[in-house]
């Protein structure tokens, strides 16, 4: 439960963060369909960041098992769902992306839980934040 509060907490910030990344891009004229994957960039690495270093402290994660399952998740159902929600029901582009978010958080907590932060043993399986190493 506490992994699961955590999470969730990361997640929240995540949110914010991309929200204001599409928010600022919205604001330079990019089309929405264009600033998604950028602002779901920044917020994967700010949560893979605070994952290793607060919500599976101690466990072994790689950044590159976070973009493939994650971030590939929030990527296509992001670009899907902010084309169902923003293109065909006309709905402003950020609080469309926040039910994106929101519709894929359950997924995401699965992968993460599951195959990016479980126990393994061995080398190769761990990427430093610090070092991207």
């Amino acid at each position: 439960m506490k992994t699961w509060l955590r999470f969730n907490a990361v997640g929240i910030m995540g949110a914010g963060v991309q929200l204001a990344v599409l928010a600022l891009l919205l604001r330079f004229r990019m089309n929405y369909l264009l600033a998604t994957p950028l602002a779901i960039e920044a917020a994967v690495l700010h949560n893979y960041t605070w994952h290793c270093r607060w919500t599976w402290a101690g466990h072994r994660g790689g950044l590159w098992r976070f973009h493939l399952s994650n971030g590939l998740l929030a990527m296509i159902s992001n670009l899907i769902l902010m084309r169902i929600f923003a293109g065909a029901f006309g709905l402003p582009p950020v609080p469309s992306n926040l039910a994106a978010i929101s519709l894929t958080s359950f997924a995401n907590f699965a992968l993460a839980s599951r195959w990016v932060f479980a126990h393994r043993a061995g080398p190769g399986y761990h990427v430093s934040v610090r070092t991207g190493r």
